[in-house]
């Protein structure tokens, strides 16, 4: 007998391909059962019927990018993957009444110079969020688009972030900014319309700067001197923001770093602010609630940080809006959550558009399978812009 073949080897096939395989299409189709949504839009009727002609956008189906549509991972990755367009400033100094300075950077774009009268160019005035300034690479997109469709665009630099220093009259210490004062922006209103009288003027505030203009506009009404506005993911209740922001991944991914950044303005600026306000006990802060309850409010004349979100809520003023004012925001926003956003008082307000995506984060609104240059947010905001300056007859 001859020798005995020996056993052909049966192949074993790893599972983790398999695995991976039914993981993805899994992934897949929740996402297409579930995640792509019209966004929600609330607003009075002729502001409604305004958006839906004007600006497509509020009617089509967001499609978040599929391997990053989670709230937290829309806003990490929105705030790394773009690049920085490049955007040349030209700035100007104002000194306020109680001592301080403003700081407006101007953008000098040579799109926004085809207007046959410079001097009746529409203006967009940007205001950035917290710690932010003219130099926040959401910011440089949303000026690079407005220059692109040929308008004029100046940013408010909150105090102290643009790297000037702090300055105050001689009986007052200086003061940085916080979400409830609205006297640098309509001081920078009343500049801006003062030089360029015959220019239509639209203000769009971002995050913290988004509470900022509808707390303006609550305030002046009629009087608030603007053809529209813009509210670009503004917390409308800064206490359930707060709160959001302490739930323990949120508070790793966002809280700390902002208290962070926000502890590093202050020791920055302790020179001029030591005086009145106990820089060390500040610099302890570790969460933005700390940091409002042992700075904010104190500086800004509040008796507690819950008597300063109060004041700071933009749904207390939404009633006096005269102006009409699209907001933006996204369910799953980190920092405001979507309990707190008013979508049934903007059904019965004739000035107040809120537009909800089920998905996007704060300040994301990342799309398309590979994230394409712009996000949802950008579209929005230059068909916003561009209805207002063009149609503007239709909304008065």
């Amino acid at each position: 007998m001859g020798a005995e073949e020996p056993p052909v080897p049966v192949p074993v096939l790893s599972p983790l391909p398999l695995l991976l395989a039914a993981a993805t299409a899994a992934l897949l189709g929740y996402y297409w059962a579930r995640v792509p949504r019209r966004p929600l839009l609330a607003a009075g009727p002729r502001l409604r019927a305004f958006l839906e002609q004007r600006c497509p956008a509020v009617g089509e189906t967001f499609y978040p990018t599929p391997w990053c549509f989670e709230g937290r991972l829309q806003t990490v990755l929105g705030a790394l993957l773009w690049a920085r367009p490049p955007v040349s400033y030209r700035s100007e100094a104002i000194r306020a009444p109680d001592g301080g300075q403003l700081i407006l950077d101007w953008a000098e774009d040579a799109d926004s110079n085809w207007h046959p009268d410079p001097r009746a160019c529409p203006t967009v005035l940007l205001i950035p969020g917290l710690t932010g300034s003219s130099q926040a690479a959401y910011l440089l997109r949303l000026v690079h688009r407005a220059s692109r469709a040929g308008y004029r665009s100046v940013v408010l630099n909150h105090r102290g972030c643009w790297g000037e220093e702090l300055l105050g009259g001689e009986d007052r210490t200086p003061r940085t900014f916080c979400a409830s004062n609205t006297e640098d922006l309509e001081m920078a209103i009343a500049h801006i319309k003062r030089r360029y009288p015959q220019a239509p003027l639209l203000a769009v505030g971002v995050s913290l700067g988004g509470m900022q203009v509808l707390n303006y506009l609550g305030r002046r009404g009629w009087a608030a001197g603007l053809a529209a506005a813009m509210a670009l993911c503004p917390s409308w209740d800064p206490d359930a923001s707060a709160a959001s922001l302490e739930q323990p991944l949120n508070d790793l991914l966002f809280n700390q770093r902002l208290a962070a950044s926000l502890r590093c303005l202050i020791s920055r600026h302790r020179a001029a602010i030591g005086e009145k306000v106990d820089v060390e006990h500040v610099l302890q802060a570790r969460t933005i609630r700390e940091f409002d309850e042992r700075y904010t409010a104190q500086a800004f004349g509040y008796r507690s940080c819950r008597e300063y979100y109060q004041a700071a809520s933009p749904v207390r003023w939404l009633h006096r809006v005269r102006v009409p004012v699209l907001c933006l925001n996204a369910s799953d926003d980190p920092f405001s959550p979507l309990h707190a956003i008013p979508v049934e008082a903007a059904r019965h307000l004739p000035h107040v558009a809120l537009l909800v995506t089920a998905h996007g984060g704060h300040l994301g609104f990342l799309e398309g399978l590979c994230p394409r240059p712009g996000s949802y947010m950008e579209r929005l905001f230059a068909q916003f812009i561009s209805a207002v300056f063009e149609h503007r007859e239709e909304l008065q």
